[in-house]
């Protein structure tokens, strides 16, 4: 895909990360940049103001955890450099990402068919029940999700989604990756490569869960069940959304194959 730019998201001191990605990266011929990651346990006081905590709790059920908002905003931070570039659409990556040899290949069969996609997970923690709406080739198919596929690890964006991110996603409410996949309320095409082509690393571990430096308090505590019935309550209508949506696009799409 000639017109596809590749950012990789890391923190300064996450060098050994870095290289790791720079090995893989240069080994597929991936021209790619860097943008560096917001650190939580540094954030500004504007930064912090990005957090909406009282919509954290009601819809994630947990504390505030501002390490998960240094990667959210680093995430919007990689739209801002796509929208910067001169580049219709990014390969966004995590620093702690397997990329998949077949990558390049599928990256050109999600070029051939732009029409189809304006986020495209390449990895996923779930499966999210995937339905092929489009086939790219080598035993792997564009998908609708009929259920949730959490991970941001890769995935691919238009210039569109970039916008409509930093438009609408602020402030945070949710996790990054639980946030980016909600096609049906972001107006996009949300879509994901079955099977994945890029597989999420846990050797370094996460710099998200990691234990804090003394005196800092950056991770989230999980409440009690009983002060999170407003997310179970979320979470079955967002479920519900989502089913619904996947159900009507795949058959849609089914249905436009058939006439074409």
């Amino acid at each position: 895909m000639d017109q596809l730019g590749v950012w990789v998201i890391n923190l300064d001191h996450s060098t050994g990360r870095l290289d790791s990605m720079r090995r893989q990266l240069d080994a597929l011929g991936l021209a790619w940049h860097r943008v560096a990651a917001i650190h939580g346990d540094r954030l500004t006081d504007a930064q912090r103001a990005l957090f909406d905590t009282e919509g954290y709790r009601r819809k994630h059920g947990k504390t505030v955890n501002w390490r998960e908002l240094g990667c959210y905003l680093s995430h919007l931070e990689a739209m801002k450099a796509l929208l910067a570039s001169s580049h219709e659409f990014g390969l966004v990556l995590e620093d702690d990402v397997v990329v998949g040899a077949d990558t390049p290949a599928v990256l050109d069969a999600l070029g051939a068919q732009v029409d189809a996609w304006d986020v495209v997970k390449l990895s996923g923690i779930h499966s999210g029940s995937p339905r092929p709406v489009r086939t790219l080739g080598a035993g792997r198919d564009l998908c609708v999700m009929l259920s949730r596929c959490t991970g941001a690890s890769a995935y691919v964006v238009n210039r569109r989604a970039a916008q409509v991110y930093l438009d609408k996603l602020l402030p945070m409410q949710l996790p990054y990756d639980h946030a980016q996949d909600r096609g049906w309320a972001l107006g996009l095409k949300v879509r994901k490569v079955h099977p994945v082509v890029c597989t999420h690393s846990y050797d370094q571990g996460s710099t998200i869960d990691v234990a804090p430096p003394k005196g800092h308090r950056t991770q989230a505590a999980r409440l009690p069940w009983y002060r999170r019935l407003s997310v179970y309550r979320y979470r079955l209508g967002n479920e519900l959304s989502r089913l619904a949506h996947g159900l009507f696009t795949w058959w849609r799409e089914r249905a436009s194959a058939r006439a074409g």
